[in-house]
């Protein structure tokens, strides 16, 4: 009986350690299911062997081959960032440690050699903690909820990923066309600085209007710097995103210019509905709750006590040549008699205590964040539409009629130059009205799922300001 004993505890101890590996492919797959409404058909794996990573090394080739989208950014990012691959093998680490803690501590094994004189006394003892046995269910529960925590925070990894990939992408786009820009206001100012020279030479203009157009075309000169030098920043950051070595960093094309604008913004009932049912953060922190509560028995009656049950065989051997054997079994128990557990109730007391007040902050923090991204990101819609619909068109209409004016000698060619500034710096408003609007739906869509990324912040330095109309008169 005690030898069946000592072999179905073994089984035992041995079963479980055979499924205690978590399956990764699952989890992975389970958090881009979270993650899908900001990653979009991007999928996040974790490249464990050669294969893997070559068929990732392939899939970039391929992204790199032509420019470069924004959900082509986002998959590249997933795929190719050794940074990314680190999260995720983190969160592989995460669910191992959450699975251990729904096994048995594991069946102990003794042994002792004594000799006293010309006898001999061998001892065995198989012991097995008889209080870990009884609270397994509770721990396995504890266990899968952490499990669940792990992956979500998975999610939370990929979703960062994707958001910040597909911003870096946006700034990067956006800072290449003010660049493009930025050259053909230097041009203009360059060709109005020289007529100027020209002029005053021949006593046609006085210093001081020649003077303000040399300071207009040095000022350009040092805006175009400051705007390439932002398209190299953000290119750059972008690299970084995405992981990319130097020779796929050189591979790197980007689009000429941002997407069109949506034809109509997302609606107020759209943005609830995802709120209520993507909120990582909000699960996570009730995933909390519930595991500090469940825990909270086992955790305190382990600190107190403790029951080793063993079966023991003992072997004497004589020096006559005889031999006997002793059998049996002993319960260990651990005793409480310097703390009966009134420091540890008390953390385990602040523990769950602060589990709920955490939830409570989340879910109302949670509708706040979603009004104010929400606010942001129609702003920067009616923004960008304005200036598309109206400020570009008018300029447009201004420049084509300063056209006509000057064909009929009514204005000179510094006025038409001034002109044509003015146009290019309308224009370069509108890239950065678009490029915020695109930065603001991706922080929407992380704000919705419960990990809000700055939004619609301009550049560190913004070359927007290439073309100052004042500057020019």
């Amino acid at each position: 009986m005690k030898r069946t004993f000592k072999l179905a505890a073994a089984g035992v101890a041995v079963a479980l350690a055979g499924c205690a590996a978590p399956d990764m492919e699952a989890a992975v797959s389970e958090a881009n299911a979270l993650a899908g409404p900001v990653s979009g058909r991007a999928k996040a794996e974790l490249q464990r062997d050669v294969t893997q990573r070559e068929e990732a090394a392939r899939l970039a080739s391929e992204l790199l081959s032509k420019p470069l989208t924004a959900d082509g950014a986002t998959q590249l990012a997933l795929a190719n960032s050794p940074a990314f691959q680190a999260a995720l093998a983190d969160s592989w680490g995460e669910l191992a440690q959450a699975r251990q803690r729904g096994l048995p501590g594991g069946v102990a094994f003794s042994f002792e050699r004594l000799r006293e004189g010309a006898d001999l006394e061998l001892g065995r003892l198989l012991s097995v903690g008889l209080f870990e046995l009884i609270t397994l269910p509770q721990r396995a529960r504890v266990s899968q909820i952490q499990s669940e925590q792990a992956r979500i925070r998975m999610a939370g990894a990929i979703v960062d990923q994707a958001a910040n990939a597909r911003q870096a992408w946006v700034r990067a786009v956006a800072a290449r066309e003010v660049e493009v820009y930025a050259v053909q206001v230097k041009e203009a100012a360059e060709a109005s600085a020289e007529l100027a020279r020209r002029m005053q030479q021949v006593g046609n203009f006085t210093r001081l209007q020649a003077a303000r157009q040399h300071l207009f075309y040095a000022d350009a000169t040092s805006r175009l710097a400051t705007a390439r030098q932002a398209a190299v920043s953000s290119r750059e950051a972008l690299a970084r995103q995405l992981g990319l070595t130097g020779a796929q960093a050189r591979d790197l094309k980007l689009p000429e210019r941002l997407p069109d604008l949506p034809k109509a913004p997302k609606g107020p009932e759209e943005v609830s509905k995802a709120l209520a049912s993507q909120r990582l953060d909000a699960r996570l922190a009730r995933l909390e709750l519930e595991a500090a509560g469940r825990s909270r028995g086992v955790d305190l009656a382990s600190s107190l006590l403790d029951v080793e049950l063993g079966a023991r065989r003992d072997t004497r051997f004589e020096g006559n040549g005889g031999r006997s054997t002793t059998r049996g079994w002993e319960l260990e128990l651990r005793l409480p008699v310097f703390d009966w557990g009134s420091t540890r109730s008390a953390a385990l007391d602040a523990r769950s205590l602060a589990a709920a007040n955490r939830y409570e902050a989340v879910t109302r923090a949670a509708s706040s964040q979603a009004r104010e991204s929400y606010s942001a990101y129609r702003t920067a819609f009616d923004q960008a539409k304005h200036q598309r619909d109206e400020m570009v068109p008018l300029r447009k209409t201004i420049s084509e009629e300063n056209v006509l004016r000057y064909n009929g000698m009514l204005i000179g060619v510094f006025e038409l130059l001034a002109d044509a500034r003015d146009q290019v710096s309308g224009v370069i408003s509108a890239i950065e009205a678009q490029r915020d609007f695109w930065l603001a739906d991706a922080s929407l869509s992380a704000t919705l799922i419960g990990r809000p990324v700055a939004g619609a912040a301009a550049s560190a330095t913004s070359a927007g300001g290439a073309a100052s109309p004042e500057a020019g008169h």
